[in-house]
C-alpha cells in the first residue's frame, strides 16, 4: 500500500537557522510541494531551491521572510539541480521589487556537463545570470556555513548540501522524507549515497516530505534497497541468463514484483534497466543489441534479452 504523506504546514522553522517554505506544488511526484528552504539566523538568508513558480508562491515567499525577520532579505539562491519543480520560481523572486529591490540576487547552480541532458532545462530561462557551483564550495550567511557535495545520479547537474554548524545535509531529490526517490544513472546514484553516509548527518532536509531525523541510517537504508534490489536482479541473470535464454527487464520485473498490481510494472521496469545498465558498466550483463539509453531507444531497450557474463568489471558491452 502506498504510504499515507505526512501533513506539512506551509511554513516552518526547522532550527534556529533553518526555515521550510512549501513551493504550494503538491502532486503525484512533488509529495506534499517541493520544499525551499531559508538559510541563516541573521537578516541575511539563503534561499535552497524556489519551487516550480506556482502564483501564490511569490507573495507566501514574501511574507514568511518578513515573519522571520523585519529586515530579513535573499543574497543568494541556490538551485539543486535542472528539474523545474526546484528552478520554475527563480524568476518571479528576481524581478520581485520586495525581494529583488536593488537586483543584487546572485542565483548559482550545478552547470549540466557537457553532452549529458537533463530534462526541464531548455526551458530554463536563457537570460538569468547564473554562477557555476563546484564541489565542496562554500557559502556563508553569518554564522551559517553550507557546503556543496556534488551527488549526480537523480539527474547529472545534482547536488546536495552541507550544513556546517548543525551536521545536517539538504538531500534535494537523492533522499526523500518518504518514499523513494528516481535516478537516471544508478553508479553515480550508489557511489553519491555512500559519500553522503561518509559524513554521518544527523538530520536529513529533503527536496520533499518531512525532515528526516536519522540522517545517516536513511541513507544508508537506500543503500541496503538498491544493493539488495540488484542482488535479486543477480540472482535470476545466473540462474536462467544463457544466451539461448536470457530476461527482458519485464520478465525480471513479473517475477520480483509478483503479488504487486501490474500497475507498478511499468515504473519498476524504468529502475530494472538502470539496475542492468550498472550491472553492464561493472561487466557482468549484456544486450545483443547495442541501444544507448536515450528516451527514443527506451520501448527497444526494456523488451531486449539480457544476459549474464563472466568477465572483468569496467569492460563495458553494451
Amino acid at each position: 500500500m502506498t504510504e499515507a504523506l505526512a501533513v506539512l504546514p506551509k511554513f516552518s522553522q526547522l532550527t534556529s537557522r533553518v526555515w521550510r517554505v512549501l513551493g504550494l506544488n503538491p502532486g503525484k511526484f512533488t509529495l506534499q510541494g517541493t520544499n525551499t528552504y531559508l538559510l541563516g539566523a541573521g537578516a541575511q538568508k539563503i534561499l535552497l531551491d524556489c519551487g516550480e513558480g506556482k502564483p501564490d508562491y511569490l507573495a507566501h515567499l514574501e511574507t514568511c521572510l518578513r515573519d522571520i525577520q523585519s529586515d530579513a532579505y535573499i543574497s543568494d539562491i541556490i538551485i539543486s539541480h535542472g528539474h523545474s519543480d526546484h528552478w520554475g520560481g527563480l524568476k518571479d523572486i528576481l524581478n520581485s521589487s520586495t525581494l529583488n529591490p536593488d537586483k543584487r540576487i546572485q542565483v548559482h547552480k550545478f552547470q549540466v556537463p557537457q553532452g549529458c541532458h537533463v530534462d526541464h532545462m531548455d526551458r530554463f530561462p536563457s537570460d538569468i545570470s547564473v554562477n557555476s557551483l563546484v564541489d565542496n564550495q562554500i557559502f556563508k550567511a553569518q554564522d551559517t556555513t553550507l557546503r556543496v557535495i556534488y551527488t549526480p545520479g537523480h539527474t547529472k547537474d545534482h547536488c546536495t548540501f552541507w550544513l556546517e554548524e548543525e551536521q545536517s545535509i539538504f538531500t534535494a531529490d537523492c533522499v526523500l522524507g518518504q518514499g523513494t526517490a528516481v535516478f537516471d544513472d544508478l553508479s553515480e546514484y550508489i557511489a553519491g549515497l555512500e559519500r553522503l553516509v561518509t559524513f554521518k548527518p544527523r538530520q536529513l532536509y529533503p527536496g520533499h516530505g518531512p525532515v528526516v531525523e536519522e540522517g545517516t541510517a536513511k541513507i544508508q537504508e537506500y543503500v541496503d534497497h538498491r544493493l539488495q534490489r540488484e542482488s535479486q536482479v543477480i540472482q535470476l541473470l545466473t540462474q536462467n541468463g544463457t544466451l539461448e535464454q536470457g530476461w527482458t527487464p519485464m520478465e525480471i520485473v513479473q517475477t520480483l514484483y509478483k503479488g504487486y498490481p501490474e500497475s507498478l510494472y511499468i515504473p519498476a521496469a524504468r529502475g530494472i534497466v538502470l539496475h542492468l545498465l550498472k550491472l553492464n558498466k561493472d561487466g557482468k550483463a549484456k544486450t545483443l543489441e547495442n541501444y544507448a539509453f536515450i528516451a527514443e531507444n527506451y520501448d527497444r531497450i526494456v523488451n531486449a534479452k539480457w544476459y549474464w557474463v563472466s568477465q572483468p568489471a569496467g569492460r563495458n558491452n553494451l
